[in-house]
C-alpha cells in the first residue's frame, strides 16, 4: 500500500507539473527545461516519503565483470545482480565524455556509448548524475595534483582556455541528450585539500568565482537547460559542532546551486576517523539533519551525494546504519537521495575497492532486506519522476 500511495502521489504532481508553465526561480536556470522542472518538483514531493539508492558506474563494470564481458547491447549491475533490480540514481564522471587528452575520433566514440547508456536509464525512468574529475588544467595531470591553479582558469587567467574547452565538451554532450535532465555535480569536496579546485589549493574567493562562471557559462552562454546543479563538500572537514559554518564554505550562493549535497565517509568507520562507531553514528545523524535544516530553510533538496563504507565488512550495514541513520527523525527523512561509490574490477585493478555488494558477499542478504523495505526506492519502483505518461 504504501508503494502505490507514493506512486499516486507523485504521478498527480508529474501530471499537474506538465500543464503549467515553468516557474520562475525554482531553479538556478529560470530558462530550465521542462523536463528538468518537472523533475525537480516531482523530487521535491518525494521527500519524506521515499528514498533513493544510488550507485557510481553500476554500469561500466563490476567487481568481477567489464564492458569486455558482456554482449553487444547487454547491460549488466552488480546492484542488479544482487537484487534483480538497477538502482534508482546512476553515477557517472563528465570525463568520460569531456577529456582533453583524446582525439576528436575518440571523444565522439566515447560520447556515441554513454549516449546509449543514458537514453536508456532515461527510459526505464532512472536518474543521471555527474561528477566532473577534471584532470589538472595545466598539463592534464591527475586531478589529485593539488598545485594551485584555480586563480589561472578563470577569466584573465592564462589557461581560462582550457576550462572553456572543457566546458564546452560537457556542454556538447549535455545537448546531446536532447533534454534529459542530468543532476550536475561540478568542484565537489572543494573543501578538502585533495583536488586542485579543492580549499588546500585555492582562495575561497577564487573558488566561488570558479563555480560562478562554470554555471554562468553553461546556461547562458551554452545555453545547456537541463542541468539541476548539486553543491557537495565533504564532511571529513566539516566540525560537526560548527556544521553550518564548515558546510558554506566556499559556497557560490543561492541562485547558483539547487541541491544541497553532503559527501560523507568519514561518519561511516573511516579507517582515518579515530571516533567509536556509535559517536560516528550519531555524528551521521547530526550531519544529515543540519544538511536538511540548511536545505529546508532555502527550499532546496538534501542529498547525501557520496558515501559508503568500504568492502562493507558489516553483513548489517545497509539497514542497520546507514537507513537506520536516514530514518532517523522527520529531518533525516528528508534526504533525496544517496549514492555510494564505485566498485573497482579487482582483476583489472588489483585492489578491493567497492561500495555496494555483489553475489556472495556477505552483505548481500541485508541489500536485498534494504532493497525491500518500503522507504526505498530502486530503479523498478521508481514512479513517473519525468511526467513522461502524463498530459
Amino acid at each position: 500500500m504504501i508503494r502505490i500511495y507514493i506512486a499516486t502521489a507523485i504521478l498527480f504532481t508529474a501530471a499537474i507539473s506538465c500543464n503549467q508553465t515553468v516557474q520562475p526561480g525554482l531553479l538556478v536556470d529560470e530558462n530550465a527545461s521542462k523536463a528538468t522542472v518537472v523533475l525537480y518538483r516531482n523530487m521535491q514531493q518525494l521527500q519524506s516519503k521515499a528514498l533513493m539508492f544510488g550507485h557510481q558506474a553500476t554500469l561500466e563494470y563490476g567487481y568481477r565483470w567489464t564492458q569486455q564481458d558482456l554482449a553487444p547491447g547487454e547491460l549488466r549491475s552488480d546492484v542488479k545482480d544482487v537484487t534483480g533490480s538497477f538502482p534508482s540514481v546512476y553515477g557517472f564522471a563528465v570525463n568520460s565524455v569531456a577529456d582533453l587528452r583524446w582525439t576528436e575520433s575518440e571523444r565522439q566514440a566515447a560520447i556515441e556509448k554513454q549516449l546509449v547508456l543514458d537514453r536508456g536509464i532515461y527510459d526505464r525512468g532512472g536518474l543521471i548524475t555527474y561528477e566532473w574529475h577534471m584532470l589538472h588544467p595545466d598539463g592534464d595531470h591527475t586531478f589529485y595534483d593539488t598545485t594551485a591553479v584555480v586563480h589561472r582558469i578563470l577569466p584573465g587567467g592564462d589557461l581560462h582556455h582550457r576550462l572553456k574547452l572543457s566546458l564546452d565538451h560537457a556542454a556538447e554532450y549535455f545537448h546531446r541528450l536532447n533534454g534529459i535532465p542530468i543532476l550536475f555535480r561540478p568542484w565537489h569536496e572543494h573543501n578538502g585539500d585533495w583536488f586542485w579546485w579543492c580549499r588546500g589549493s585555492t582562495s575561497e574567493e577564487d573558488f566561488v568565482r570558479l563555480w560562478q562562471f562554470t554555471v554562468d557559462y553553461l546556461k547562458n552562454e551554452k545555453k545547456v537547460h537541463n542541468l539541476i546543479y548539486v553543491y557537495s563538500p565533504d564532511r571529513s572537514r566539516i566540525d560537526i559542532d560548527d556544521f553550518e559554518n564548515g558546510y558554506f564554505w566556499g559556497y557560490p550562493g543561492d541562485d547558483y546551486v539547487d541541491v544541497f549535497g553532503l559527501d560523507n565517509y568519514w561518519d561511516l568507520r573511516h579507517p582515518a576517523n579515530p571516533a567509536p562507531a556509535e559517536e560516528q553514528q550519531s555524528s551521521l545523524r547530526r550531519s544529515l539533519e543540519y544538511l536538511v535544516k540548511l536545505a529546508d530553510e532555502r527550499n532546496k533538496i538534501a542529498a547525501l551525494t557520496e558515501t559508503g563504507y568500504e568492502q562493507i565488512p558489516d553483513p548489517r550495514w545497509w539497514t542497520d546504519e546507514i537507513l537506520a541513520a536516514i530514518l532517523h527523525n522527520d529531518h533525516t527523512k528528508r534526504i533525496s537521495w544517496f549514492l555510494v561509490w564505485r566498485n573497482a574490477n579487482r582483476e583489472r585493478e588489483n585492489w578491493d575497492h567497492y561500495y555496494a555488494p555483489f553475489p556472495g558477499h556477505p552483505s548481500a542478504d541485508n541489500f536485498i532486506e534494504f532493497k525491500n523495505h518500503p522507504f526505498v526506492l530502486f530503479e523498478d519502483e521508481l514512479p513517473d519522476l519525468y511526467g513522461k505518461h502524463t498530459h
